[in-house]
């Protein structure tokens, strides 16, 4: 929902009746995961998407429908079948579509709470009924220190509650089988929690050209960007206008000072040795994620030199992505930057980095522990 916001925000301030399509379990290879959804509103205007294409064009049916009815339907769409022209999946998978409507006011307040949270950073987790006993398309919503709505029954209020706070805690976005009042072990209500926790960082020290292409593809793929360099005249918002934040300090000082978490993205683009290795020592206690370092081999070679001389040991140095990026050929700051971010989604999803035709078996890859949230931004 997070690439919905800013149509969400201005329908509900214009008070705009839509409905909500949301895919709420996947089965196979799909196009987009669990949370991946798309938005109708009675005058037909579309925002996002569940499949890419495959079946949106249904999915708008649906939603028409269900503004008129005012009842939620669960759809599930399979492999199309194109002798039929049937509408579904090309790629051999299944999902499952939730799809609310929100008419009146009173619906439209009911998500109003949840958009303003994730707009903010908050953290939320968002339960919501997807089959069984309970009402489908109930909803609870669980923040760090209180929550809202509920599924229909108290005692599975409280388990979704629980459960979906653990979710959280780990950017665990699925769907849990519980009894009609909260029983464990039971599978007479489906439950799909979608969690929300704050963007991951991106923090991009040196302010070169470079570094103004890699704010902009690290926005783009939905980084909270920063850029660092201890030079006034470079260290400006002007130069770095997607940037959310630009900071004037001493690389190594602000990173002590910054919080840095497992999904965290450094990139190293200052390519001095007063400044690189001074913040590749502290970069290098953190657990940050990935550790990109510009330069070329000979100018790393010299930095490890020098990170050895600073007490760092071997497998600390393993972690160190350098020379940066993928071997794409790149020249430019904008091609280089494109380079640097297929690394940085190459290390979180497992990919190979070959072409895909070279290849068989699954396209689409688990992440890796801790590199980044479980529904990746958008949505």
């Amino acid at each position: 929902m997070r690439e919905l916001l800013s149509e969400l925000r201005d329908w509900h301030t214009a008070g705009t009746p839509y409905a909500l399509a949301t895919v709420v379990a996947v089965r196979g290879s799909a196009p987009r995961a669990p949370g991946a959804a798309m938005a109708v509103t009675a005058t037909g205007t579309v925002a996002g998407s569940v499949s890419g294409g495959c079946v949106e064009s249904d999915v708008y049916e649906v939603a028409t429908e269900t503004l008129t009815t005012r009842r939620p339907q669960l759809r599930t769409y399979g492999i199309s079948d194109d002798e039929a022209f049937g509408v579904g999946l090309t790629c051999g998978g299944t999902i499952d579509v939730l799809v609310q409507p929100y008419v009146t006011e009173a619906d439209r307040d009911e998500l109003r709470e949840l958009v303003d949270t994730i707009a903010a950073g908050e953290p939320v987790a968002v339960a919501t009924v997807v089959s069984g006993a309970a009402p489908l398309g109930a909803r609870r919503m669980v923040l760090a220190g209180r929550v809202s709505g509920s599924v229909g029954d108290a005692g599975l209020d409280a388990a979704v509650t629980d459960d979906a706070r653990g979710q959280l805690a780990q950017g665990v976005t699925g769907t849990t089988r519980y009894g009609a009042h909260g029983e464990r072990r039971m599978q007479d209500v489906g439950v799909f929690v979608q969690t929300y926790a704050p963007a991951p960082r991106m923090l991009v020290f040196g302010a070169i050209d470079h570094a103004a292409a890699t704010a902009r593809i690290g926005s783009f793929l939905g980084y909270r960007v920063t850029v660092c360099d201890a030079r006034p005249a470079f260290a400006t918002p002007e130069r770095f206008p997607t940037a959310d934040e630009v900071v004037c300090a001493w690389p190594h000082t602000y990173l002590e000072s910054t919080p840095v978490d497992a999904r965290t993205v450094v990139c190293v683009l200052t390519h001095d040795p007063k400044f690189d290795v001074p913040l590749l020592v502290a970069a290098l206690r953190t657990p940050a994620a990935y550790i990109g370092v510009m330069g070329s081999r000979r100018t790393h070679a010299d930095r490890v030199t020098r990170l050895r001389e600073a007490g760092v040991d071997e497998a600390a140095l393993a972690r160190l992505a350098s020379p940066v990026g993928l071997d794409l050929g790149a020249r430019t700051p904008q091609e280089t930057a494109v380079s640097i971010a297929a690394e940085i989604i190459q290390h979180s999803w497992g990919g190979t980095g070959r072409p895909l035709g070279e290849l068989t078996g699954a396209i689409h890859h688990a992440p890796r522990s801790g590199a980044r949230p479980s529904s990746p931004n958008p949505p």
